[in-house]
This record gives structure tokens, sequence and C-alpha cells, in this order.
């Protein structure tokens, strides 16, 4: 390594690393592929042609680009087109091997479906015989389905409610379109609906909510990959946690699958499928505490075979037509690459591996619902501790934190801190009523969770009590700015990124999609149940936020908008409160990198700041070596 760049901090180095996804291939061309990288310095879309093994860079836009799809020929590129990562906009689309005249990247590409008016993306379908269907979102029409047949100068209109919902998949000739769709409301479990393409009519439903006291959800995993077939891959919840079945939409016959190793042990996590090539086999990953694994199941004689993969966490897998199975792999200590099941790395991104970063350990606390699972990284040579610890809480909710690469967390390791995640209730992986613990009292739910973790965390010796920090982007910055209120004498300092800091405007402001979560949430709408958004919002308890704030916010975020973060932002200056804000121009987050960079320096920095005060004012030794706390 040149002296110029071990200048450079590992966890920037780490940043800085161009990576890529996990490539998706044309169902009808597998030659032909697409992934995202950060390789420009932003992260876009690129196409990569495996026959020849050239790369090229499709989209080139100032705030990035991460959603496409193949067309099943291989022919052509669609990305969807936002503004400024406000996520609502158009889908494009862009010759395989480039534009006109050579061009490539390029924003002008022409519109997919003209006609279109710009929403929020309810999901897309690209048929083998040119039908497509474009799913819509928008405050005012909810969800519509958009159907243009091969020829047809435009799209109409096959589907609409007010509930949100979104394309599943078409059959493999194009004749059957596979909807999930909440219409009954309760947007935690959906149902799905097969129709008829040729004349609109339902074909089969399968709905698990309506009219049981106790919901279940299914969803599409896709149709078989056979002219003709019928069979849809679906996962459901029938045995309180997500598992695959085939179920023929022309016969209503459903398949069960039992899933069970070569030991006649039945898979204990949560389970999804895909088709392999011909439908004769799927590919089975299986996510369980945190980490997943990848299976083979053959359908002819129910054999479940373990392919094998290293301790961690797959972000993804696809099986090519050749048999091997390609997947994107990381841990906690290593970044990630797609590798295949022939142990070979299929694609790594050019340049420099990013350093690696400290193993995580899994800590079980007893909780107020049940046991909690929290991951646990202690900085490098630091000694036992007790360490200043960041709890850095994962958004979702219906999401969890995994044994994964990640350039946050590794950054705060770097500096001397222990960095401790917490899958609390309304986490994924642990089983329906796990997630589906997160009802009524939200928020409130989830900070015991993470109370009883910080109170371990404490009592064992790994975090200082003085110098704990609550952290957290998107969901997590909403429970950092509630615990801030909630938990006044538990904290140090909060970093809130992204965070529903008003409920009320939040709800007032936000995509439809996710108030239509928030409905199944709280039990309904803000006017309709008003204390439960009073008593689930940071702001209801600001006056009583004891400890310094930092909250970065995207000025055209569509999910936790920003008027609602300025009401809270205001009420702090009128109590005058320490805090500090960061605004900068985008959605949800950011797709580049230097601004990723940007955001951890500015986070680090005010926490270094704030606990420099503690450590001189003699309430803890610092931890580690020069770079810490």
């Amino acid at each position: 390594m040149s002296e110029e760049k071990s200048a450079v901090p590992a966890w920037e180095q780490r940043f800085r690393a161009a990576r890529v996804s996990l490539p998706d291939w044309a169902e009808d061309a597998p030659d032909r592929a697409l992934y995202v990288s950060n390789a420009t310095g932003t992260y876009e879309v690129y196409a990569w042609d495996r026959a020849t093994g050239t790369h090229r860079q499709v989209t080139d836009r100032p705030n990035g680009t991460t959603d496409a799809e193949l067309s099943p020929d291989g022919a052509w590129v669609w990305w969807f087109d936002d503004h400024d990562g406000d996520e609502f906009g158009v889908w494009r689309r862009q010759p395989f091997a480039g534009g006109p005249e050579g061009r490539e990247a390029d924003a002008r590409d022409e519109e997919a479906v003209p006609g279109l008016a710009a929403s929020y993306s309810a999901g897309l379908a690209l048929g083998r015989d040119g039908t497509v269907v474009v799913g819509r979102s928008t405050d005012e029409d909810g969800t519509t389905l958009h159907l243009r047949r091969p020829g047809a100068a435009e799209a109409v209109e096959i589907y609409r409610h007010e509930e949100y919902g979104g394309v599943g998949d078409l059959s493999y000739d194009s004749t059957l379109l596979a909807i999930d769709h909440t219409e009954h409301g309760d947007a935690m479990h959906s149902a799905i609906r097969v129709v008829r393409l040729s004349d609109g009519s339902t074909v089969a439903e399968l709905d698990e909510v309506t009219g049981r006291d106790e919901p279940r959800g299914v969803a599409c995993l896709g149709f078989a990959p056979v002219e003709g077939d019928t069979r849809l891959l679906v996962a459901h919840q029938r045995t309180g946690r997500w598992e695959p079945m085939i179920w023929d939409v022309a016969t209503g016959a459903e398949t069960a699958l039992p899933l069970r190793d070569e030991r006649g042990r039945e898979l204990p996590g949560d389970v999804s499928a895909q088709w392999r090539p011909g439908a004769e086999a799927l590919l089975v990953e299986h996510e369980y505490e945190a980490r997943s694994e990848l299976f083979s199941y053959t359908l002819a004689d129910g054999r479940l075979t373990r392919l094998d993969t290293p301790r961690g966490t797959v972000g993804g897998a696809t099986s090519r037509p050749d048999g091997t199975v390609e997947y994107l792999w990381s841990s906690a200590a290593e970044p990630s690459a797609v590798r295949s099941t022939t142990g070979t790395v299929v694609l790594r991104a050019p340049g420099a591996v990013p350093p690696g970063s400290v193993p995580v350990e899994d800590a079980w606390v007893d909780g107020p619902g049940g046991r909690v699972h929290a991951l646990v990284q202690r900085p490098a040579g630091a000694g036992e501790g007790p360490f200043p610890t960041v709890f850095e809480v994962h958004g979702g909710p219906t999401h969890h934190d995994s044994d994964s690469f990640a350039a946050g967390p590794a950054a705060w390791l770097d500096h001397g801190f222990a960095v401790v995640r917490v899958n609390y209730r309304g986490s994924t992986g642990y089983g329906q009523a796990w997630t589906d613990a997160l009802h009524g009292r939200v928020g409130l739910i989830e900070l015991e969770d993470i109370a009883a973790v910080r109170e371990w965390a404490v009592t064992s010796g790994l975090a200082d009590p003085r110098r704990l920090v609550l952290s957290g982007g998107s969901w997590g910055g909403y429970l950092t700015l509630l615990g801030l209120g909630v938990q006044p004498d538990s904290w140090a300092l909060g970093i809130a990124a992204v965070p529903v800091a008003d409920y009320h405007a939040a709800y007032a402001d936000e995509m439809e999609a996710l108030k239509s979560l928030d409905r199944t949430l709280f039990g309904g709408t803000p006017e309709e149940v008003p204390e439960r958004f009073t008593a689930s919002s940071p702001l209801s308890y600001v006056e009583q936020v004891r400890v310094p704030v930092y909250i970065s916010a995207g000025v055209n975020d569509p999910r936790c908008p920003i008027r609602q973060i300025e009401n809270y932002v205001e009420r702090l200056e009128q109590l005058g409160k320490p805090h500090e804000v960061y605004r900068y121009d985008a959605g949800h987050g950011s797709l580049v990198v230097e601004e990723r960079i940007k955001q951890l320096r500015l986070e680090i920095d005010f926490v270094r700041r704030h606990l420099a005060a503690v450590a001189d004012a003699g309430n803890g030794a610092g931890a580690g070596d020069g770079g810490s706390v």
C-alpha cells in the first residue's frame, strides 16, 4: 500500500473501497447481467456482458441510481428515474449495449412506458413476449397497476385500490399476473390475487387475514419458469414463521415443502426460496439468529442439500443455468464479495479490498417480551472495558441486524468504541410473534428491549454507563429521539439520522405505503387514534431530553419528511436544548460515498467533542488507542 493510501484512515477506506451487488441476469440471455456499484464514488447501475467480460456504466446521476431490471431477452436495461432521492419518478430504459451513437450513461434515456405520470414505484414485471406491468403508488390514487401489451401504444389500468399493494410476478407465458395486496387493511400481512391478463378475471386468491383472529401473511416468490406452468411459489406464516410452499393457481392445490436437513431436523428460522432453472428444484435460503445459509431442495424426492457457504450472512443468491449458485456473502469481520458454490469469487469490485473489522459476539438478554438477541463488537486490542459504547439501532422496523459487513459500526470500533446492535421486538428472523409484537405501543416496546440490553451491557462490564451513545437511522433514528425523551438518564448522547421526530406531521407528509404501515401499527389514523400517535411521538417527550442530540436529514426524504424534523428541531431551540443539525440534498440517505463519509465524520466529531467533557470531568478513562474517546 502506498504512503498516500496508508494515510487514509481505515474507516474511510472501507467507505471508499468499491463494492458490487449480486448480479441479476436476463432469463433468456444469462450472459447479460446487471449490478450496482459505487466504483465512481456514487452508487450506479452497471451492465456486465459475461461472455466478453466487459462492464459498462449504465446510469450517471448526481445522487445515484439503484433500482434497475433487465428485460428477459437481455436487450434492455430498465431503471427508475426519481428526483434527487425522493423516490418519485418514472421508469426509463436503455439498450444493454448502450445508447445511440455509443452513448452510455445518460439521464435522457427514453421513457419506458409513455403516458404514466411520476409516482412511487409499486413493482415492475417484464414478460418474455414484451408484456409490461408497472406498479404505481400515489397519495391520491393509492395503488394502481398498468398493463402494456406488445405493440400497444399505451398502458391500460388493470388494478386500483386505496391500500398499498404491488406487482408480484408474471407467469412465464405472460398470461397470469400475481398481485401482492393489503386490501384488507393490514399492511403487515399481505394477500395474493392472481388475475388472467386477457380479461382481468380473478383466477385465485390467497388471503389469510380477512376474517381471522390471528392474521398470517403470504407473499409471492415467483411463477415456475416453465411454459404453461401455473405453479406459484409463495411464502406463508402458517407455522408462525416464514416458509415456502407451492400453490397451483389453476387447480388450487397446495404442496407443502417439508424442509429438513440431512439429520432430519426442521430448519428453525425463517425460510425463503426461489425456483432453480427448469423448475425441478428450489434454491432455499434459511435465516436464523442473524445469520443465513443456503440449501438446494429437489422436488421429486424432497431432498434438502446444504450448500457450502461460510458462517455469516448471504445478502442474496441466484441459481445459474449451468447448475451453479452465486451469492453475495459477508460477515462483520470480512467485506462482501460475489461468490460461487464452486468456491470461486465471481465478481469483486476493482481496486483495493477494504480493511476488515472485528467479529461479532452473540448476547442473549432476558427482556419483558422474551429473550432479546444482540450483536456485540469490542474494539480490537483495547482491553476488557468498560468501553464508550454506541448502541446502533437498526431501521425498519421489520428488519434485523445481522452478522454482515458494515462500514459504519466498523468506524466506531476503529475509534475505540464498543458497538451493540439489538434485534428488538418488531425485528424479522425470530418468528412471526416477535415481529407482530410491535402494535399499539409503537416505539415504546422496542425501547424496553433496548433498555434490557443496555442494562446487560453495563452490568457485564462491557459499557461505560457515562459514555453510552444511542444512535440509529430511519426507524433507528426515530427510536433514538424517542429514547432520549423516554429514557433521559440512560444515554450520554444521541445521533438520529433521517428520523421520525413528530409522528403526527410525519404521517401527514410521508409516502402512501408508509401511511398504510402506520395505520396497521397504530390501529388507525392520527385522527382516529390521536392518543397512540402522541404517546409514540418523540416530540411529546422533547422537554425531557437532557443530553446533546445530533440530527441529520435529507431534504427530499419521502419516508421521514423534512417538515416533521424541523418541528422537532424548532422545539429543541425553543427549549434551549443542545443540538446540532445537518441537512443534505438527497432522500432517505445518500448514494454518494463522499457524502456518507462526511456525515459519519460529523457524527464522530460530535461524539468526541461532547464525550471529551465527560472524560475531563473524571467520569471514566478512555478506552483503546489514541483514536479512542
